[in-house]
Parts: C-alpha cells; structure tokens; sequence
C-alpha cells in the first residue's frame, strides 16, 4: 500500500512525522497547542489499540460510547457515523446491549474502524499498514482470543468512511492481551510486594494479583460485575421510590463526576444506591482474600471514579489509575514488546 508522506498545515494534524520501526515520540498539533504523542511500529507496520469495553471504545487518545445504530440511508442530522459495505452506521446514540462473546454481531467490528479512523485523523493519515492491539477479560481470554482475532481480522484491507472521510487500512495482524494486566504491564517494577488490581468496566470486573510485579497465574478473576450493575441499581431505586424513570443521561453523568445534578429525593436515592453497589464490590473483593493491611489495591476503568467518589477504603493503601485510556496504551506497549521478541528470535 502507498504511503501517504503528506504532511497536513492543520494544527490537528500531526507535525513532524516520523517513520523509523520503534517508540518514536511524535509531536501533534492540538488546538491550543502541540503535545507529543508516543507510537509503535514494527517494520511499516502502525500499530493501533482499541479498548472494546460494553460501555465506551477507547484507543491511546479518544472515547466513545459503544454504539453503532445501522441504517440503508445516510443520517440526516448526524456525522459521527461509519459507511461500510453500502451501509450507514450512527455512533455513539444508543446503547449497546451487554454480550460475552463480542462477535455476536457486527457492532464491534464497526467501532474498531472508527477507533482507527480516530487515530489516523490525529496523524493526518488517510490510509495505513496497521497490526491491532486489543484484549479480552482475563479469564475469556483463552476461550475467546481465537474467534475474537479471527473476527477482526476478516478483511485484510478495509475501505470505509468515518465523518465524510475515506479511509483505506491494510490490517495486517492483531495481537489479543489480558485486560487489567496490560493497563499496569510498562510499570511492573513500581509494583512492590502484594498488589490487587481491579479492573471495573461496563460489563466485567476484573481481578487479579500482583506479587513484586509477577501476574499470579492462578489468581485473577472475571466477575460480570461492572457499572451497568450500578446503573441500574440507581434506575430501580429512584423508579420503586419514586415512580421516576430517571434518563440515562443523568445516571452517566453521575457514574462519570460523582455529581447528580438533580434535586431531593433524587440525589440522595442516587447516592445511596451507588454507595450500595461499591460497598458490594468490596465485599466480593474479600471474597478473593482482599486485605488491607496485607496488599495495596489499584482501581482502573470506567468505575474508578465512582468507587473513589462513595467507596470507603484505605486512603493510604489505594489507589486510582484515572486515565480511562490507560488499557488501551498498555495494549500498545504489550502488543510491541511482544511482537520485537517474535521478530528477534526468527
């Protein structure tokens, strides 16, 4: 595939790009401004994370709901959608049903090419060679890892369309990791003595065990636990309470700042419930023999806001990983470390 050397005058476009195999830290014109940008390559080869998480995608620099509403006929209103195989899809206005196995139906398929498209746009690129990095909870991992990188990989090359733009990507492999793991994977050595992760998405909480770095192999947990279990805690309570069915707008808000704009009885029924639910994750977690004089515990994902906000725990002994993109950067690292040992050892 011709690569596109063009160097956009656009300040959201990438400056200075650079093509050697390796971590090369690029600078990205951003409005307001420049901030650098690390990236991976292999050979020609980008490689490109997508965090495919039931409530938000996420790749290294954009967040998105996980929606993809199809139609024969292109938005009239909309231009934050994907035309693929002479189809229309709408992203982010709905939202997507819980699914174990991700390859249920097109959706993520389509999600993954605007998490590219994203990242393209950043780098001032219309068409790429890229390799995925992407993952799957930890213990669907080895169940799931075939299927989920055959379903991805289904087209070699992809010719779509994302907010009125044309892409042609070349998707010339894809690496499936470990979720939770990858997110602390280029930061093991910070991790001194007994560690608990957990992982809290949409859909799964995650769980697992660190001892001075090393993943304990026997000790890491999938629950389908996430915030959508939260979520509709809250709906049920302020509904029986009050006969409200309370918009998923205000229960998002709240999950995302710990804020309910909203009056009284609301607030505090909102409150309460969510208290309810982190409480209840700490009591799973004491199931996976949690103690906090014994081990640190790290928060990650869509609902480490929500248990810092109403948790009760150990102020000096946990901790917050905030970067809702931090998976997805892990991803990256991973999936290059493991790739330059691959290409070593041939």
């Amino acid at each position: 595939m011709k690569e596109n050397t063009n160097v956009s005058t656009n300040q959201n476009y990438l400056i200075g790009r650079k093509r050697q195999e390796g971590i090369t830290t690029t600078t990205m014109g951003n409005l307001g401004g420049k901030e650098n940008m690390r990236e991976y390559r292999i050979k020609d080869t980008l490689i490109l994370a997508c965090d495919h998480g039931y409530g938000n995608i996420k790749s290294c620099h954009s967040v998105f709901k996980a929606s993809a509403e199809v139609s024969e006929t292109a938005p009239i209103f909309s231009k934050d959608y994907v035309k693929f195989d002479d189809k229309y899809y709408v992203i982010g206005e709905g939202h997507k049903s819980f699914l174990a196995d991700k390859i249920g139906d097109d959706d993520y398929y389509i999600l993954t090419l605007v998490a590219i498209a994203k990242e393209l746009a950043l780098r001032g690129l219309k068409e790429a060679k890229i390799h995925l990095a992407v993952g799957l909870p930890l213990k669907w991992v080895k169940a799931q890892r075939d299927s989920f990188k055959a379903y991805l990989l289904r087209n070699r090359y992809v010719n779509f369309e994302y907010r009125e733009k044309e892409y042609l990507v070349e998707i010339a492999g894809c690496t499936v990791m470990p979720q939770c793991y990858s997110a602390v994977a280029e930061n093991l050595k910070d991790f001194k003595g007994l560690n608990m992760l957990v992982d809290i998405g949409n859909g799964t909480m995650n769980i697992m065990y660190l001892n001075d770095g090393r993943a304990m192999e026997n000790k890491s947990w999938t629950e389908k636990f996430g915030v959508n279990q939260c979520s509709i805690r809250i709906r049920n309570a302020v509904l029986n309470e009050t006969g409200t069915h309370l918009m998923d707008d205000v229960i998002e808000n709240f999950l995302r700042t710990g804020i309910a704009d909203v009056e009284e009885p609301y607030a505090s029924l909102i409150r309460k419930a969510a208290a309810e639910y982190v409480s209840e994750i700490f009591d799973k977690l004491k199931d996976y023999e949690y103690n906090d004089k014994l081990m640190k515990l790290h928060f990650m994902g869509g609902g480490c806001k929500l248990v810092e906000n109403v948790g009760q725990y150990n102020v000096d002994r946990t901790f917050f990983i905030k970067d809702i993109c931090a998976t997805a950067k892990g991803y990256e690292y991973y999936c290059y470390m493991g790739l330059r040992r691959q290409n070593q050892n041939r």
